[in-house]
Protein backbone atom coordinates (compact mmCIF):
# COMPACT_ATOMS: atom_id res chain seq x y z
CA UNK A 1 0.00 0.00 0.00
CA UNK A 2 3.23 2.68 0.96
CA UNK A 3 4.25 2.07 -2.54
CA UNK A 4 0.92 3.55 -3.68
CA UNK A 5 0.50 6.06 -1.46
CA UNK A 6 4.08 7.52 -1.31
CA UNK A 7 3.12 8.95 -5.20
CA UNK A 8 -0.37 10.79 -4.03
CA UNK A 9 1.08 12.47 -1.20
CA UNK A 10 4.27 13.86 -2.71
CA UNK A 11 2.80 16.15 -4.58
CA UNK A 12 1.70 18.59 -1.60
CA UNK A 13 4.59 16.87 0.95
CA UNK A 14 7.97 15.86 1.92
CA UNK A 15 7.47 12.31 2.60
CA UNK A 16 9.59 10.14 4.82
CA UNK A 17 8.71 6.51 5.30
CA UNK A 18 9.20 4.27 8.28
CA UNK A 19 9.30 0.75 8.58
CA UNK A 20 11.99 -2.35 8.79
CA UNK A 21 13.51 -2.64 5.26
CA UNK A 22 14.39 0.19 2.53
CA UNK A 23 12.63 3.07 4.30
CA UNK A 24 14.15 6.87 5.68
CA UNK A 25 13.78 5.74 9.21
CA UNK A 26 14.16 2.32 10.49
CA UNK A 27 10.83 1.05 12.75
CA UNK A 28 9.62 -1.97 13.75
CA UNK A 29 6.46 -2.73 15.56
CA UNK A 30 7.74 -5.35 17.67
CA UNK A 31 10.56 -3.14 19.06
CA UNK A 32 10.56 -2.07 22.94
CA UNK A 33 8.79 1.07 23.32
CA UNK A 34 12.78 3.21 24.45
CA UNK A 35 13.59 1.99 20.30
CA UNK A 36 10.36 4.08 19.37
CA UNK A 37 12.15 7.76 17.52
CA UNK A 38 10.21 9.48 14.96
CA UNK A 39 11.50 12.81 13.71
CA UNK A 40 11.01 16.05 15.49
CA UNK A 41 7.84 18.27 14.15
CA UNK A 42 6.35 15.82 11.67
CA UNK A 43 2.52 17.26 10.56
CA UNK A 44 0.91 13.68 10.08
CA UNK A 45 1.93 9.92 10.46
CA UNK A 46 -0.11 7.75 8.59
CA UNK A 47 -0.17 3.86 10.00
CA UNK A 48 0.05 1.57 7.63
CA UNK A 49 2.01 -1.26 9.30
CA UNK A 50 -0.68 -4.23 10.76
CA UNK A 51 0.58 -8.29 11.74
CA UNK A 52 -2.16 -10.34 9.91
CA UNK A 53 -2.35 -12.95 12.59
CA UNK A 54 -3.45 -16.32 12.44
CA UNK A 55 -5.38 -19.50 13.97
CA UNK A 56 -2.16 -20.84 16.05
CA UNK A 57 -1.10 -19.21 19.35
CA UNK A 58 1.90 -17.44 17.84
CA UNK A 59 -0.31 -15.91 14.84
CA UNK A 60 -2.63 -14.55 17.84
CA UNK A 61 0.03 -13.15 20.23
CA UNK A 62 1.93 -11.78 17.20
CA UNK A 63 -1.01 -10.09 16.01
CA UNK A 64 -1.94 -8.44 19.71
CA UNK A 65 1.82 -7.33 19.92
CA UNK A 66 2.23 -5.92 16.13
CA UNK A 67 -0.89 -4.24 16.07
CA UNK A 68 -1.95 -2.95 19.66
CA UNK A 69 0.89 -2.93 21.49
CA UNK A 70 2.80 -1.53 18.28
CA UNK A 71 0.26 1.06 17.90
CA UNK A 72 0.21 2.27 21.47
CA UNK A 73 4.17 2.52 21.08
CA UNK A 74 3.32 4.22 17.94
CA UNK A 75 1.14 6.75 19.15
CA UNK A 76 3.49 8.03 22.15
CA UNK A 77 6.61 8.16 20.21
CA UNK A 78 3.95 10.68 18.13
CA UNK A 79 3.31 12.36 21.07
CA UNK A 80 6.86 12.82 21.94
CA UNK A 81 7.77 14.23 18.76
CA UNK A 82 5.45 16.92 18.64
CA UNK A 83 3.09 14.66 15.64
CA UNK A 84 0.24 16.76 14.47
CA UNK A 85 -2.05 14.10 13.22
CA UNK A 86 -1.81 10.65 13.28
CA UNK A 87 -4.07 8.34 10.30
CA UNK A 88 -4.47 4.96 11.95
CA UNK A 89 -5.73 3.04 8.59
CA UNK A 90 -7.07 -0.22 9.98
CA UNK A 91 -9.93 -2.09 8.71
CA UNK A 92 -13.17 -2.87 7.93
CA UNK A 93 -12.81 -5.95 9.85
CA UNK A 94 -12.91 -4.75 13.11
CA UNK A 95 -16.62 -4.37 12.44
CA UNK A 96 -16.85 -8.13 12.02
CA UNK A 97 -18.87 -9.37 14.77
CA UNK A 98 -17.53 -12.63 16.47
CA UNK A 99 -20.35 -15.01 14.25
CA UNK A 100 -18.66 -14.06 11.34
CA UNK A 101 -16.55 -16.76 9.50
CA UNK A 102 -14.09 -14.09 8.73
CA UNK A 103 -13.56 -13.06 12.38
CA UNK A 104 -10.39 -13.88 13.78
CA UNK A 105 -6.72 -12.69 15.08
CA UNK A 106 -6.66 -10.14 12.74
CA UNK A 107 -10.06 -8.86 12.96
CA UNK A 108 -9.88 -8.68 16.84
CA UNK A 109 -6.48 -7.14 16.89
CA UNK A 110 -7.64 -4.61 14.30
CA UNK A 111 -10.77 -3.96 17.09
CA UNK A 112 -8.07 -3.48 19.67
CA UNK A 113 -5.79 -1.30 18.19
CA UNK A 114 -8.85 1.36 17.39
CA UNK A 115 -9.21 0.84 20.92
CA UNK A 116 -6.33 1.72 22.42
CA UNK A 117 -5.06 4.11 20.15
CA UNK A 118 -8.71 5.98 20.82
CA UNK A 119 -7.85 5.71 24.39
CA UNK A 120 -4.60 7.11 24.18
CA UNK A 121 -5.76 9.91 21.83
CA UNK A 122 -8.33 10.88 24.47
CA UNK A 123 -5.36 10.96 27.34
CA UNK A 124 -2.92 12.51 25.50
CA UNK A 125 -4.54 15.04 23.45
CA UNK A 126 -3.20 13.77 20.07
CA UNK A 127 -5.19 14.11 16.95
CA UNK A 128 -5.98 11.23 15.63
CA UNK A 129 -8.17 9.56 12.38
CA UNK A 130 -9.07 5.79 11.84
CA UNK A 131 -9.85 4.88 8.93
CA UNK A 132 -11.20 1.45 7.80
CA UNK A 133 -10.83 0.53 4.01
CA UNK A 134 -12.40 -2.52 2.86
CA UNK A 135 -10.47 -5.30 1.42
CA UNK A 136 -7.40 -3.71 -0.80
CA UNK A 137 -6.36 -4.81 -3.87
CA UNK A 138 -4.24 -3.37 -6.47
CA UNK A 139 -1.73 -3.44 -9.51
CA UNK A 140 0.98 -6.10 -9.00
CA UNK A 141 2.33 -8.90 -6.86
CA UNK A 142 2.70 -7.49 -3.51
CA UNK A 143 -1.15 -7.29 -2.89
CA UNK A 144 -1.26 -11.14 -3.79
CA UNK A 145 -0.43 -11.94 -0.32
CA UNK A 146 -3.66 -11.18 1.57
CA UNK A 147 -5.90 -11.76 -1.73
CA UNK A 148 -4.86 -14.83 -2.77
CA UNK A 149 -7.89 -16.48 -4.32
CA UNK A 150 -8.69 -13.16 -6.18
CA UNK A 151 -5.24 -13.13 -7.70
CA UNK A 152 -5.87 -16.60 -8.38
CA UNK A 153 -8.64 -16.41 -10.50
CA UNK A 154 -7.07 -13.77 -12.02
CA UNK A 155 -3.98 -16.31 -12.98
CA UNK A 156 -6.86 -18.43 -14.52
CA UNK A 157 -8.02 -15.42 -16.52
CA UNK A 158 -4.91 -14.72 -17.66
CA UNK A 159 -4.27 -18.45 -18.97
CA UNK A 160 -6.78 -18.89 -20.45
CA UNK A 161 -8.03 -21.77 -17.55
CA UNK A 162 -11.06 -22.74 -16.44
CA UNK A 163 -12.41 -20.77 -13.21
CA UNK A 164 -14.16 -22.75 -10.96
CA UNK A 165 -15.90 -21.71 -7.83
CA UNK A 166 -16.49 -24.29 -4.71
CA UNK A 167 -20.46 -24.67 -3.62
CA UNK A 168 -23.42 -23.16 -5.14
CA UNK A 169 -23.34 -19.55 -3.93
CA UNK A 170 -21.95 -16.80 -6.13
CA UNK A 171 -20.08 -15.45 -3.06
CA UNK A 172 -20.21 -11.35 -2.67
CA UNK A 173 -17.10 -9.04 -1.75
CA UNK A 174 -16.47 -5.40 -0.79
CA UNK A 175 -13.38 -4.32 -2.69
CA UNK A 176 -11.77 -0.84 -2.95
CA UNK A 177 -8.73 -0.64 -5.33
CA UNK A 178 -5.57 0.28 -3.43
CA UNK A 179 -5.07 3.67 -5.40
CA UNK A 180 -8.64 5.14 -4.44
CA UNK A 181 -7.57 4.12 -0.55
CA UNK A 182 -4.24 6.19 -1.68
CA UNK A 183 -6.44 9.14 -2.38
CA UNK A 184 -8.90 8.63 0.47
CA UNK A 185 -5.38 8.95 2.91
CA UNK A 186 -3.74 11.79 1.14
CA UNK A 187 -7.30 14.15 1.49
CA UNK A 188 -7.98 13.14 5.42
CA UNK A 189 -4.14 14.15 6.22
CA UNK A 190 -4.46 17.20 3.61
CA UNK A 191 -7.20 17.74 5.70
CA UNK A 192 -6.29 17.33 9.43
CA UNK A 193 -9.77 15.23 9.37
CA UNK A 194 -10.30 13.33 13.04
CA UNK A 195 -12.81 10.52 13.69
CA UNK A 196 -13.62 6.93 13.04
CA UNK A 197 -14.82 6.27 9.13
CA UNK A 198 -15.65 3.22 7.49
CA UNK A 199 -14.01 3.32 3.66
CA UNK A 200 -15.71 0.58 1.83
CA UNK A 201 -16.55 0.18 -2.25
CA UNK A 202 -20.15 1.24 -3.15
CA UNK A 203 -21.14 -1.62 -4.38
CA UNK A 204 -20.57 -5.12 -3.11
CA UNK A 205 -19.54 -7.73 -5.81
CA UNK A 206 -19.59 -11.42 -6.59
CA UNK A 207 -17.10 -13.39 -7.41
CA UNK A 208 -18.35 -14.39 -10.94
CA UNK A 209 -18.16 -10.33 -11.76
CA UNK A 210 -14.64 -10.53 -10.65
CA UNK A 211 -13.77 -13.42 -13.24
CA UNK A 212 -15.72 -11.48 -15.66
CA UNK A 213 -14.21 -8.53 -15.56
CA UNK A 214 -10.54 -10.94 -15.69
CA UNK A 215 -12.02 -12.85 -18.78
CA UNK A 216 -12.72 -9.10 -20.15
CA UNK A 217 -9.47 -7.23 -19.58
CA UNK A 218 -7.49 -10.78 -20.96
CA UNK A 219 -9.33 -10.99 -23.53
CA UNK A 220 -9.39 -14.39 -22.08
CA UNK A 221 -11.16 -18.01 -23.39
CA UNK A 222 -12.16 -19.18 -19.53
CA UNK A 223 -14.85 -20.18 -18.48
CA UNK A 224 -16.29 -20.19 -15.40
CA UNK A 225 -18.62 -22.63 -13.70
CA UNK A 226 -19.42 -23.71 -10.16
CA UNK A 227 -19.20 -27.28 -8.00
CA UNK A 228 -22.00 -27.26 -6.19
CA UNK A 229 -20.92 -30.40 -4.58
CA UNK A 230 -18.31 -28.78 -2.65
CA UNK A 231 -18.86 -26.42 0.56
CA UNK A 232 -20.14 -23.17 -0.41
CA UNK A 233 -17.89 -20.07 -0.04
CA UNK A 234 -19.36 -17.89 2.32
CA UNK A 235 -20.72 -13.89 1.46
CA UNK A 236 -18.41 -11.29 3.19
CA UNK A 237 -20.49 -7.63 2.86
CA UNK A 238 -20.62 -4.31 4.11
CA UNK A 239 -23.21 -1.52 3.48
CA UNK A 240 -22.18 1.77 1.59
CA UNK A 241 -21.17 4.68 4.07
CA UNK A 242 -20.53 7.85 1.87
CA UNK A 243 -20.11 9.81 5.43
CA UNK A 244 -16.16 10.12 4.65
CA UNK A 245 -16.45 10.41 1.24
CA UNK A 246 -18.90 13.66 1.87
CA UNK A 247 -16.56 15.38 3.64
CA UNK A 248 -13.60 14.93 1.87
CA UNK A 249 -15.33 15.57 -1.66
CA UNK A 250 -14.01 12.36 -3.33
CA UNK A 251 -16.16 8.79 -4.02
CA UNK A 252 -13.93 5.60 -4.68
CA UNK A 253 -14.11 5.91 -9.03
CA UNK A 254 -12.12 1.99 -9.86
CA UNK A 255 -14.49 -0.10 -10.73
CA UNK A 256 -14.16 -3.91 -10.34
CA UNK A 257 -14.23 -3.54 -14.70
CA UNK A 258 -11.25 -0.77 -14.59
CA UNK A 259 -9.28 -2.78 -11.55
CA UNK A 260 -8.97 -5.84 -13.88
CA UNK A 261 -8.01 -3.74 -16.83
CA UNK A 262 -5.13 -1.88 -14.92
CA UNK A 263 -3.57 -5.40 -13.88
CA UNK A 264 -3.97 -7.06 -17.40
CA UNK A 265 -2.09 -3.99 -18.82
CA UNK A 266 0.82 -4.10 -15.78
CA UNK A 267 0.93 -7.95 -17.00
CA UNK A 268 0.99 -7.24 -20.16
CA UNK A 269 4.20 -4.71 -20.29
CA UNK A 270 6.22 -6.87 -18.16
CA UNK A 271 8.86 -8.24 -19.70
Amino acid sequence: MAQVLVPVLSPFAEVLTAGRTGCDVLLDLSWPEDQFHLPESIDTVIHLAAHFGGNEFDGILAAERVNVMGTLKLCHACTRAGVGHLVQVSSIFAELSEESPFFGSYALSKRHAEDIARLYSSRFKLPLCTLRPAQIYGVGASFRKHQPFLYAIIDKAEKNEEIVFYGANDAQRNLIHAEDVAEIIARVARLGLKGCYTCPSLLNVRYSDVAAAAIAAFGSTSNVRFAPDEPDIPDNVFGPDERLYRRIGFFPRISIGLGMEKEAAYRKERP
